[in-house]
């Protein structure tokens, strides 16, 4: 039992917490560069779908990660309040929000499927729209899985357990690559053989992870899913919570669309290195991004307990560690490049248009990307989460995309244009996210008091 003088999470507590969703977020980005790998041996109009399919598939991914995640926060500080009860409750609640709307988007993506392809795709080669078809249809099927995966995760994160949805995330990742090598190359499925494959390891980590949800050996159990019914009182707090970050993420991800819909018209190559260097940087980001997600739970029991100066220690603190963290992955990433646009088997033009990138990537991420990012994982789990938006949003469309739209369309550049956007975005983040963090509003809130 830690006294009051003592910090609430011990070193030991943090590394327990932090290095099984630090190695679930580094481990499930190398088995989608795999993925990734595996489908540009198909050829690039393979690739090409894939990537342009995903740009949606992240969109909402990223929707329901962050809903599932602002839930979770509830959770998070009703544990750091000693009110296992209200926690509970509410990872009941988050279970029957995230079923609702995942299967309400599933739905909605099945029947404008084609709609949706053309108006963001444009006019691309017919051979990627038909493998992007292809693609869009089974994986929008996994949709409801992914929302019941998330908020179970979401819910473990909540009481320290990043273990068990780090084991479900790997094994589910090898599942996925073994139905790969299984159907694309056995079955000569192609496209369709990767998206069958996504599927079945989505299903199986929803399944295990509520499974293992309904244990009563844990702070957080759900013991009867047909037994719960809405309480819109928790409901309410979940999507006030919830949704601002899904909104955050979602726009977002929109911004990639806008800027994934200008890459398209500079042909495959371009698409194609576009593509790698998405998997690429996201590769060396991932880490620190657990870390971050990791933070969440912290600052979220902090303030649960009432310890705001805590909260600032610990923000502090790992935000050190995930720079530390971002250079050593910056550089691995820069170091393995080459080797992997030629086991891609990635086109000439494409792999040095991908190098390219990936240098620039390296120079400047480490320069603004962590206090662009991590502080704001703890404000929001602060309940500091419409600031978090609108500030995303806002720099996102501003400084990404217009400036990516602009530099491509205006003045020639190639998808360089990309990163110089992103490096403008990062950096406008780091600023406003700083003085937010020591201006200390976003401690100003107040989320499990009734309403």
């Amino acid at each position: 039992m830690k006294t009051a003088s003592q910090h609430l999470f011990s070193n030991k507590d943090l590394r327990k917490l932090l290095i099984p969703v630090m190695m679930e977020q580094l481990l499930s980005s190398l088995m989608g560069t795999i993925d990734t790998m595996m489908v540009s041996n198909v050829g690039s109009a393979a690739i090409s779908a894939v990537s342009l399919v995903d740009s949606i598939n992240i969109l909402v991914i990223q929707a329901l990660s962050a809903l599932a995640a602002g839930g979770a926060i509830l959770c998070s500080q009703y544990l750091g309040s000693k009110n296992e009860e209200e926690a509970n409750r509410s990872a009941g609640q988050v279970i029957l929000v995230m079923t609702i709307l995942s299967t309400v988007l599933a739905v909605i993506c099945l029947l404008l499927r084609d709609p949706m392809l053309r108006l963001i795709f444009g006019k691309v080669d017919p051979d990627v729209m038909n493998n992007s078809r292809t693609y869009f249809l089974f994986t929008l099927l996994s949709f409801p899985f992914i929302g019941l995966y998330d908020a179970g995760a979401s819910i473990f994160r909540a009481e320290n357990n990043t273990r068990t949805p780090m084991i479900i995330s790997v094994i589910s990742n090898v599942m996925n690559i073994a139905g790969n090598a299984i159907l694309i190359f056995g079955f000569d499925l192609g496209v369709a053989g990767a998206a069958i494959s996504t599927l079945i390891s989505r299903v199986f980590c929803a399944v295990v992870v509520l499974w293992q949800l309904r244990s009563p050996l844990q702070p957080i159990s759900v013991r009867h899913y047909a037994n719960i019914r809405p309480d819109f009182s928790l409901i309410k707090r979940v999507l006030l919570i919830g949704i601002p970050s899904g909104i955050e993420n979602s726009m977002f991800q929109f911004g990639k669309l806008a800027i994934q819909s200008t890459v398209s018209t500079l042909g495959t190559a371009a698409i194609a290195a576009q593509a790698m260097t998405n998997i690429l940087e996201a590769l060396n980001g991932v880490a620190a991004m657990g870390v971050g997600i990791g933070l969440m739970t912290v600052v979220g029991q902090c303030i649960g307990a009432g310890r705001k100066d805590e909260a600032i220690y610990y923000i502090k603190k790992l935000s050190w560690f995930a720079e530390i963290v971002i250079i050593i992955c910056c550089l691995t990433v820069l170091a393995l490049t080459k080797p992997i646009t030629v086991i891609g088997g990635m086109e000439p033009e494409s792999a040095r248009l991908c190098f390219q990138m990936v240098v620039f990537i390296t120079i400047t991420k480490p320069i603004s990307w962590v206090l662009s990012f991590i502080p704001a994982y703890g404000m929001r789990a602060a309940g500091d989460v419409k600031f978090s938006m609108i500030t995303s949003c806002l720099s996102m469309w501003l400084c990404r995309v217009s400036l990516c739209v602009f530099l491509c369309r205006a003045l020639g550049f190639g998808p360089i244009a990309v990163w110089i956007g992103m490096f403008a975005d990062w950096s406008v983040r780091a600023v406003v996210f700083s003085w937010r963090f020591h201006s200390r509003k976003w401690l100003n809130h107040n989320i499990i008091s009734n309403p």
